[in-house]
C-alpha cells in the first residue's frame, strides 16, 4: 500500500520558494535563521520514515548538487534510498538508485513515498488527489513574493489537522491528512 507524504518549508504568507539559499531568488534562504534542533529532528524523522523519495527535476537538481557530497545519519539515508524523479525533460541519472519517471506513473509507486519541495510536481499530485499527507513547517516571516505553496485552483482542500508543534525559533510544526 503506498502512503505519500508531502513535506513543506513555507513561509507564513505561503511562499516556499528557494528556502536554502538557492541563487537567483529575491528571498532566498530565508530557512537558516529558524532552522534549529527540533526542525532538523522532524525532518529527519520524516525522511528515516519513507521507503521512496519523489522529487520533481528543479529540486531532484537542488538535492543531487549537495546531498552526494554532504555526510552524516540524514545523506546517508537521502543518497542510499530509492528516489524518483518526475521529468518530461530530463532522461536518466547517475544518482544513486534514481530513476525517471512520468508523471502517470506516481500511481504505481509503493510504500511510504516522500515528496520534498518540487512545487510543480506537488501541485499535480494536489490536483490528481495523489497526497495522503502534508507535513507544512510554518517559518514566522512574511516574505511578500515568490512561488506560493498551494496553487491558485477553484477546487477547495480539506485537511485535518493531525499533529502540531512549535520550536523554540518560532516554526510550526503540522502536519495534516488530506480529505
Amino acid at each position: 500500500m503506498r502512503k505519500l507524504v508531502v513535506t513543506e518549508f513555507a513561509s507564513l504568507d505561503g511562499v516556499m520558494e528557494a528556502p536554502g539559499g538557492e541563487p537567483g531568488y529575491a528571498h532566498t534562504g530565508w530557512v537558516e535563521r529558524y532552522f534549529d534542533e527540533a526542525l532538523g529532528a522532524c525532518r529527519l524523522e520524516e525522511q528515516l520514515a519513507a521507503d521512496v523519495l519523489l522529487l520533481g527535476r528543479v529540486t531532484y537538481e537542488s538535492f543531487y548538487g549537495a546531498w552526494p557530497a554532504r555526510e552524516g545519519e540524514m545523506a546517508d539515508k537521502i543518497n542510499t534510498m530509492t528516489k524518483y524523479v518526475v521529468s518530461s525533460t530530463l532522461d536518466a541519472s547517475d544518482w544513486h538508485d534514481t530513476h525517471v519517471i512520468g508523471f502517470d506513473q506516481v500511481k504505481e509507486l509503493e510504500g511510504n513515498v516522500l515528496v520534498v519541495g518540487s512545487r510543480t510536481l506537488v501541485h499535480g499530485l494536489l490536483d490528481a488527489g495523489l497526497v495522503d499527507e502534508l507535513s507544512v513547517q510554518v517559518f514566522p516571516v512574511v516574505l511578500g513574493s515568490g512561488a506560493r505553496l498551494y496553487p491558485e485552483s477553484p477546487d477547495r482542500l480539506d485537511l485535518t489537522l493531525v499533529g502540531s508543534q512549535t520550536t523554540a525559533a518560532g516554526v510550526l510544526l503540522n502536519r495534516y491528512v488530506v480529505g
